[in-house]
């Protein structure tokens, strides 16, 4: 899970659970807190972590780049497909629980990636890891709603934001370090398996620590939707990731096109489901809501553009360029801060003033820091220095920040109250969509321009070929985010103060649990 997601769940404070939280005296529920955020915490770090160890993974097991590919996209792809089943099955088997088993499989995943004998078995074991993220993270903010009154969750979100930037900011470094250690010969082993201690004392804690909730009158888990949206993903991306490797075989063009009515059998089966019993995966109504379904578009191209960026930048400095893990990741150090900067400027300050156009001018912004990019890469080559990245790095980080913070309250603004679970899941799962649909477009854009001649030669020659495959790769970054800043016209041009329904919306009483919403 990315910064950007955790951003996405801490806007929709009004999950399902209790209203009113625990007593306000209860000393315990700051240890709780301080468990589900290191959880968080946990899997954020973890999704930025890997990148910046590929290369080193791909030497010590001599993985191909397909499967390079498959060590982040199916992590990726497993999240996104579980995310709203782990919601759903939170409110009906019980938050702690699927907190605490999401905790352990997460856990067990990692020890597994920390000790894979090759490529094959850390590409299932990221595939365990993503699918045991998608039960624990959407329990993180249900359990601190059921736990904190209402007047004490302005502080508690503020915290979660703090988190998410400390996630962003440390993930890369923390990365570097531990490959460029070296500890006791493991090389990127302990990325992994640093999540041992972290994921085992979350577990003992959790048991003591943390209060029990289910949402009443709990929706039936919709199994044959949560089978069509993970074969119509499988259908689409796998082909995409072993494409190249495999000459583009007939068969993966068959799977991509057949992935399409697949997703439109989904859509059938979803109206049908409502119509039965009001329980679908999907809440389709959302789609009727012009600035949802714009915003969902957005959603999907920006994962794709971060899906692409972050392992294409990975692989041009350690591999094209031939740098340590370690300048690697002091050189993205400068980008994490200027999305934390302007995440914080836009929500604070500028969003309540200029609404929709702060986000357009990320997307402008975030642009002309690509293209900068792109000139310094062509114009210095192999001999481009970390000092000549930062300014290009502060540009895309400025726009990025102006655009992940502010965007989920601008798509959920004109959401129903009764929907905005449902619509926040589906945010989330999107943004995941797109990042392994981004993850898996990396062997068309970037190894696709590779010419396998000019590899294995002189590191010059290794080198200018993924100097040209980091550019075209630019190239295609540009081009998608020129498509989100035309589609965010169709997004309101202020976030509304209060959801569909009017006014605020009134207290419940002390103790009383309020209807769930359909989904994380």
């Amino acid at each position: 899970m990315s910064s950007h997601d955790a951003v996405t769940d801490a806007a929709n404070p009004a999950g399902p659970g209790t209203d009113s939280g625990t007593d306000s005296g209860d000393k315990r529920r700051w240890i709780a807190l301080a468990i589900v955020m290191t959880a968080a915490f946990m899997d954020l770090v973890d999704a930025t972590i890997v990148n910046i160890a590929i290369p080193s993974i791909e030497r010590d097991l001599g993985a191909s780049f397909g499967a390079i590919q498959w060590i982040t996209a199916g992590y990726a792809l497993a999240f996104a497909a579980g995310l709203i089943t782990g919601g759903r099955l939170g409110d009906i088997y019980g938050r702690k629980r699927l907190f605490l088993l999401g905790t352990a499989g997460f856990t067990l995943a990692s020890a597994l990636c920390g000790f894979a004998a090759g490529p094959e078995m850390l590409v299932a074991s990221r595939l365990l890891q993503g699918a045991a993220a998608a039960m624990m993270v959407p329990q993180v903010l249900s359990i601190v709603h059921v736990t904190f009154p209402v007047h004490e969750r302005g502080k508690v979100f503020g915290l979660f934001g703090a988190i998410v930037g400390l996630g962003a900011v440390s993930g890369p470094l923390l990365g570097a370090l531990l490959t460029q250690w070296n500890i006791a010969g493991l090389e990127w082993r302990p990325i992994f398996l640093i999540n041992l201690p972290v994921g085992i004392a979350g577990l003992l804690l959790g048991r003591k620590y943390i209060i029990e909730s289910k949402a009443p009158k709990a929706l039936r888990l919709d199994l044959v939707g949560v089978l069509l949206v993970t074969a119509a993903l499988l259908m689409l991306i796998y082909p995409l990731t072993r494409g190249r490797e495999l000459d583009w075989p007939m068969w993966g063009h068959l799977m991509m096109a057949g992935s399409l009515p697949v997703f439109g059998i989904l859509v059938a089966y979803e109206k049908y489901k409502t119509r039965k019993d009001g329980s679908p995966l999907v809440e389709l109504s959302l789609f009727r809501v012009k600035s949802f379904a714009a915003g969902i578009a957005v959603q999907l191209t920006f994962g794709i553009v971060m899906g692409i960026f972050f392992l294409v930048w990975t692989l041009y400095m350690q591999i094209g360029l031939g740098w340590t893990p370690l300048r690697a990741g002091l050189t993205g150090v400068p980008f994490s801060i200027a999305v934390s900067v302007a995440a914080g400027l836009s929500v604070q300050k500028l969003v309540p003033r200029f609404g929709r156009k702060v986000l357009q001018a990320g997307a402008l912004t975030m642009t002309a820091g690509v293209l900068l990019y792109l000139f310094e890469a062509g114009r210095y080559g192999t001999g481009i220095s970390s000092w000549q990245m930062v300014p290009p790095l502060v540009v895309m980080g400025l726009g990025m920040g102006l655009i992940v913070a502010p965007l989920t309250d601008a798509v959920l603004s004109e959401v129903p109250r009764e929907h905005a679970g449902s619509a926040s899941g589906l945010i989330n799962t999107t943004t995941q969509m797109g990042n392994a649909l981004g993850l898996g477009l990396v062997s068309v854009v970037f190894f696709g321009v590779i010419d396998d001649e000019r590899l294995g030669k002189a590191p010059a020659e290794t080198g200018a070929a993924f100097v040209d495959a980091f550019q075209n790769s630019l190239g295609w970054v540009t081009g998608v985010l020129a498509v989100i800043f035309l589609v965010m016209f169709a997004l309101p041009a202020k976030p509304k103060q209060h959801l569909e329904g009017g006014g605020d919306e009134p207290a419940p009483e002390q103790g009383v649990e309020k209807e769930p919403a359909l989904t994380h």
